[in-house]
């Protein structure tokens, strides 16, 4: 992305260096990472970012403006999520690009999905504060967006997260958090917010009121910084102590509602030069494009999960009619390998991470690299210099 610094850092990295990040990651987080950090950190032009922020803030904006479309989202949500007391906007939206080159050979980003459901805030900051840090890199590289600095960037993530409230009376909320692979991202929470992380089953209902245990008493929960992926709680059966429906006194961070409302359904409704063509697959008859080129997508379903490349006929064919409004077909597009790396050029997917303040905000990239067909673990087995990385603005 930008020759200079690549070139350099390629040239300085060491297995040791990479070694000590992965350790201070660790000792930072104060549990082992589960997942796949790269090896190194993506250097992207600050324009660039930019833009994507730009492009991300128009899309969910002009999906919210859509009547229609909103109409056509609410039909999607589960009866059990259509709780009192939902956030009027979404607190924490999230809005994936990958990166293609146009004929003048320069960048431009392609939507892959957007979603409101909050992200690794916690984790991904750290990840670009230690990376700095352990590789030696200029103080003049950023990691934060729309002109936050690192201490900006706390202050206003306990705002959002945090609130009015004791930050004992609030807590972010996982199935069995112990078990999770985003672990790492509930303890620095808690190390940068003073968040606790509780399990839905440790929940005590007293009436209108939330509470957790804490050495032999009860305290009460006045805001749930809301983990829980309801892909995942449908797909378990995991027990809640209470109903979504239910009049709680209790305020959300991440409404389990906005998971369905600003999802994968939105992108059929999207027009800009930024999104590739998408069809509601309830709405077609026949492919719109040979197979090779298209993508076929379930809406609700997390870290990729679901996803066919090349859909023939019979694999269409074969979903139930009554399921086919939970799918969507999508233009394949090709992502430019743009990241130089000893290993060979790789793609870097980037999420664009926003909060709704008084506007929705960009406040951090979060990459994945790979050289698989996707950006998860899953397709990158035994490749060196992909997963997680951390995304560094350059001015």
């Amino acid at each position: 992305m930008v020759p200079a610094l690549r070139a350099a850092f390629n040239a300085h990295w060491t297995p040791e260096r990479h070694a000590e990040l992965l350790a201070a990651l660790g000792r930072t987080a104060g549990v082992p990472l589960q997942f796949t950090v790269s090896e190194t950190p993506c250097f992207f032009p600050k324009a660039l970012l930019d833009r994507m922020a730009a492009i991300g803030v128009e899309l969910v904006t002009s999906f919210l403006a859509n009547d229609e479309a909103r109409a056509h989202a609410e039909s999607l949500i589960p009866a059990r999520y259509l709780g009192p007391r939902q956030e009027a906007r979404p607190t924490c939206v999230q809005v994936d690009f990958g990166v293609v080159t146009n004929a003048a050979g320069e960048f431009e980003p392609r939507l892959v999905e957007l979603q409101a459901f909050p992200s690794l805030y916690a984790f991904q900051h750290t990840l670009a504060e230690t990376c700095r840090e352990v590789h030696d890199l200029p103080s003049t590289l950023g990691s934060h967006l729309d002109g936050l600095t690192s201490p900006a960037y706390l202050a206003l993530m306990r705002d959002v997260l945090v609130g009015p409230h004791d930050p004992s009376e609030v807590v972010l909320m996982e199935l069995s958090p112990e078990t999770q692979k985003t672990r790492p991202d509930f303890t620095l929470t808690e190390r940068l917010w003073s968040i606790p992380t509780v399990d839905p089953k440790d929940v005590v209902v007293r009436g209108r009121e939330l509470r957790r245990r804490v050495d032999g008493r009860e305290v009460p929960i006045r805001r749930v910084y809301n983990r829980v992926i309801p892909d995942e709680l449908e797909r378990t059966g995991y027990p809640l102590p209470f109903d979504y429906r239910d009049d709680l006194d209790v305020e959300w961070i991440g409404h389990p509602a906005w998971y369905f409302r600003l999802s994968k359904s939105a992108i059929p409704w999207l027009s800009h030069p930024a999104v590739p063509r998408t069809w509601r697959l309830d709405g077609l008859t026949a492919l719109p494009l040979p197979s090779e080129q298209l993508v076929l997508k379930p809406l609700f379903s997390f870290a990729g999960g679901g996803i066919v490349f090349d859909p023939t006929s019979e694999q269409i064919a074969a979903i139930p009619a009554a399921e086919r409004h939970l799918y969507l077909l999508q233009e394949r597009v090709s992502f430019t390998p743009a990241i130089a790396t000893p290993h060979g050029a790789t793609q870097a997917e980037v999420r664009i991470m926003y909060v709704w303040t008084d506007r929705l905000r960009a406040v951090l990239p979060l990459v994945r690299m790979g050289r698989g067909r996707m950006m998860g673990v899953a397709h990158n087995k035994g490749l060196a210099w992909v997963g997680a990385a951390a995304g560094l603005v350059v001015p």
